[in-house]
């Protein structure tokens, strides 16, 4: 079908360019403040920083789903936007909890759970960050992300996390972008998607995948991935899983406290 074409494109677009496809470093941004951000987790494989992510409950952590793809996700860390900084209280071993439907980023449902070894203490260096509603309509224009992704194209993940303020970019535009720009091969975004910054001259980039969208105060959207692993901002917009599509999935692994 020419559906399947488009996302058969999509993937080899995607493959193409390798992880570094994949939403990492956060550009144009700042440090984000110490007394801030405290939801935010790094996700490690060996003890080595591979994505971003959000606490959503005592229990679980939100990331991407491709952040499993290539590496094995052994634990989290809470506590702390220094990650040079880290001792063993603040890190978590990790159960993987994919969307069961997740195949590629190309086909979207790009989210995972992860269920941490015990339950997390909250303090004022660890707190939650609430959902979105199933209807969520984004209110807010500017939002933010952060991560401790590259700040420019091809430059390793930082130690210091940075947020920046990006706009959201409406969908049917975004795919219009999206369609028309790769050499004349139709695009098709993935459903369930919610695109923001990349146009402007901030965005995220490789590092930061699986970090927050945040609008007014919740966290909205999971960083999936922006064009070719270029940072180089304008371009097109970035994009991210839209959370409130996954809100049944979510809550019934959360009140079941199991990924099964």
């Amino acid at each position: 079908t020419m559906h399947g074409l488009h996302k058969y494109l999509l993937f080899h677009l995607l493959a193409c360019l390798g992880k570094n496809a994949l939403g990492s470093k956060i550009i144009h941004g700042e440090k984000a403040p110490d007394n801030s951000w405290q939801y935010m987790v790094s996700v490690q494989s060996n003890e080595r920083h591979v994505c971003g992510g959000f606490l959503v409950s005592k229990n679980f952590v939100i990331t991407a789903a491709h952040c499993a793809d290539k590496n094995q996700l052994t634990s989290v860390v809470l506590g702390t936007h220094n990650l040079t900084k880290v001792d063993d209280k603040m890190r978590y071993k990790v159960k993987v909890c994919r969307h069961p439907d997740y195949e590629n980023v190309s086909f979207g449902k790009d989210i995972m759970l992860l269920q941490l070894s015990r339950k997390v203490q909250l303090s004022k260096k660890v707190k939650l960050i609430k959902l979105p509603k199933a209807n969520n309509k984004i209110k807010d224009k500017a939002c933010l992300v952060a991560g401790w992704g590259g700040t420019k194209t091809d430059m390793r993940s930082v130690d210091v996390l940075q947020k920046v303020k990006v706009p959201i970019v409406a969908l049917k535009y975004c795919e219009a972008l999206w369609k028309k720009s790769i050499r004349n091969e139709e695009v098709i975004l993935p459903d369930n998607v919610i695109c923001a910054g990349g146009l402007t001259d901030k965005g995220f980039c490789t590092g930061d995948s699986g970090g927050p969208l945040v609008c007014s105060g919740k966290a909205v959207g999971v960083v999936s991935f922006n064009l070719k692993r270029n940072c180089d901002y304008p371009n097109l917009p970035n994009v991210y899983t839209d959370v409130s599509k996954y809100l049944p999935w979510i809550n019934r692994i959360l009140n079941k406290n199991s990924c099964n």
